[in-house]
């Protein structure tokens, strides 16, 4: 447990350093920071708790404290909450730039649209760096500009109130459609966002939308509404819709049945809607790769696919080499999407499949030398082992300086000092902005040398031109990771790899779901594994230790290894998801790893198993100082049914 983030003890530390200065126990160097931390402490719960005069006064204590800016920035949001913005333009004067100007000008931007103060709106909106929806559609109600809500209607993307404004605009307008309403429902629907979707039914016509608590039902029981609707659910467009939706649902478990009971009633719907439910039940299936997902998908030319179902037609036809299919598909796609590194890639293996090496090849240099899974696989189709890039200078005297006296990154460290991580990382991202290649590697070495290693990562990671491997895959803990990997004979490379996924070797990390630690154990995971290797002395309290987490996590490493066919990519699908879910993603027949990795039917799981196995060949490319192939790592995967010893028993 990390007990620094329990509100309890946050509380019971202030009150211990506060008597330790009062006994005059701490040293004269630490007396400061002590104090100054426990003022803050002070001042964030009195912030939390609406204690303004005693916020007021810690405010005071802060002076010269690197937090002092987040206490003035508490103390003027509750001003603005009354509607008083004294003090904001000063404060804005005296930080430009920071992370906690930019929130509080965003905060005045908010009070301004909603008091409708266009004048000061407008003069103040080119000032804030990163403007959010809510934002801009204070903007565009300010602009007179409505129109500028509709592609956020369209996706399905949640609304804020100033947003709705924009909404109600264009209906009282009458430019929003019924189809466009309808669009929305659907996309609403498919996200199981039921609630926000009734409510955007409120939207149509009279006597079109939904009563009741109809779609809640069909959701816990899809296949009994279409069993037992009324024989003249066609009449009218929500009766239709509200039977897409049932099909829809059913499919989400059970594709096959879906297919068969919309079969029945398929000629009671038009041309777009029997083409947008067969699009529905296709992309399910090509979810748990189901044979029937091409032939579905063909059903549905006359409705438009949304991002996911293009990608997932694409998967489904990459898991049978229909190389034909990959390319017409990925042409169709919107733009953006075609551009992407995945799609790029997979185009031009479709073209060289198809004998077109010499159409394919631009492509594979399009994303050539990019550091991510496909542009190393398009490396190695030029024939470019992956290498890394000459180490830049060390950053100088001066850039070190620099960094180090950097308030931005002075508060991102005292946050993390705090256990406040989620506002230390978005202090420290926000400070980044506009550093060139020398200021990141300067502020990824300074992270470096504070060991705050996810910080040194992900600010040498947005390098340009100048680069330093050796901080995109720092390889802390050496002395305990290395003996424990030797020992099991497993890939130094891949243990790295799969660390700097999980944690970015944040060593009292805890994920959502309740992983902890260097290599995010779960609990039960933990301890099945603790008990399998004779640990003497486990408990739960030990699992964040950074020697007994790697010993766990590489333990339990080299039983999925072991038992799925020794093979990175399967192992790596098991370390995140499971050993079951890795041994159903198998094929009917032999797959190429990249097709496994890319057809992955859990979105988090795909991206992690990309990354973990790119990671292993950069950190193996340091270790060993010489190229590697990811090609060679990800090989082939078996048919399902081969080398799956053991599999049923690891957690």
């Amino acid at each position: 447990m990390n007990y620094n983030a329990n509100p309890l003890f946050l509380r019971i530390k202030f009150v211990c350093i506060a008597a330790l200065l009062a006994a005059g126990t701490v040293s004269s160097s630490s007396t400061f920071a002590n104090s100054g931390d426990a003022a803050f402490l002070s001042a964030r719960e009195a912030y939390r708790n609406g204690e303004r005069v005693r916020l007021s006064r810690q405010v005071e204590a802060l002076k010269n404290h690197p937090l002092q800016a987040w206490a003035e920035y508490w103390q003027l949001r509750q001003k603005l909450e009354d509607g008083d913005t004294s003090g904001v333009a000063d404060y804005l004067g005296r930080h430009p730039g920071a992370y906690t100007a930019e929130k509080l000008r965003g905060d005045w931007l908010r009070a301004l649209g909603q008091q409708q103060d266009w004048e000061a709106f407008q003069r103040e909106l080119p000032a804030l760096a990163l403007p959010d929806a809510e934002i801009n559609c204070y903007a565009a109600q300010g602009r007179r500009t409505p129109e500028l809500v509709r592609p956020l209607w369209i996706s399905g993307q949640d609304l804020a109130r100033s947003c709705e404004v924009l909404v109600d605009q264009l209906v009282a307008a009458g430019n929003l459609t019924v189809e466009e309403v309808w669009q929305r429902v659907r996309r609403l629907l498919e996200a199981k966002r039921v609630g926000a979707a009734r409510s955007a039914a409120g939207y149509l016509p009279a006597g079109e939308g939904f009563g009741g608590q109809l779609l809640e039902s069909i959701a816990q029981n899809p296949a009994r509404y279409l069993d037992k609707s009324r024989a003249d659910f066609a009449a009218t467009r929500g009766g239709r819709e509200v039977m897409l939706f049932a099909v829809q649902r059913l499919a989400r478990s059970d594709p096959q049945e879906a297919a068969k009971r919309f079969v029945r009633i398929e000629e009671k719907f038009a041309a777009e809607e029997r083409a947008y439910a067969w699009g529905q039940l296709a992309w399910q299936a090509a979810l748990r790769h189901q044979p029937e997902a091409l032939p579905w998908f063909e059903k549905s030319a006359d409705t438009v696919l949304g991002e996911e179902q293009l990608a997932w037609r694409v998967r489904a036809a990459l898991r049978v080499h229909d190389w034909s299919t990959v390319r017409r598909v990925i042409a169709a796609m919107p733009p953006a999407l075609a551009a992407q590194p995945d799609w790029t890639y997979w185009q031009a293996r479709a073209l060289a499949a198809q004998g077109k090496a010499e159409e394919a090849k631009p492509l594979f240099i399009r994303i050539s030398g990019q550091p991510n899974f496909y542009g190393n696989l398009a490396d190695e189709e030029l024939g470019r082992p992956i290498s890394v890039p000459p180490r830049a200078a060390l950053p100088t005297r001066e850039e070190t300086i620099a960094a180090g006296e950097h308030a931005g990154l002075q508060r991102a460290l005292a946050l993390f000092r705090l256990d406040m991580r989620v506002e230390g990382v978005r202090e420290w991202v926000f400070s980044l902005r506009g550093m060139d290649d020398r200021q990141l590697l300067a502020a990824a070495d300074f992270a470096r040398q504070k060991q705050i290693w996810d910080r040194a990562i992900n600010t040498a990671d947005r390098t340009l031109v100048q680069h330093d491997y050796s901080l995109r895959y720092i390889a802390p803990f050496r002395e305990s990771v290395s003996p424990k990997a030797s020992e099991l004979s497993l890939d130094h490379g891949w243990v790295y790899g799969l660390m700097r996924q999980e944690s970015r070797f944040i060593m009292d990390a805890k994920s959502t779901v309740g992983a902890k630690g260097l290599m995010q154990l779960m609990p039960a995971t933990a301890k099945w594994v603790a008990k399998k290797i004779n640990m003497q002395g486990f408990h739960q309290g030990k699992v964040t230790d950074m020697d007994v987490n790697v010993t766990l996590g590489t333990h339990y490493m080299k039983m999925v290894l072991d038992s799925l066919d020794n093979h990175p990519v399967l192992a790596s699908a098991a370390y995140n998801a499971g050993p079951g879910r890795a041994r159903r993603w198998r094929g009917d027949r032999s797959l190429e790893g990249a097709i496994y990795a890319e057809t992955i039917p859990f979105s988090e799981t795909r991206d992690y198993v990309k990354k973990v196995m790119s990671n292993a060949v950069y950190y193996n490319t340091l270790f060993e100082n010489k190229p590697q192939s990811l090609k060679a790592r990800l090989g082939t995967i078996r048919a399902r049914g081969q080398g799956e010893a053991g599999v049923d028993e690891l957690p």
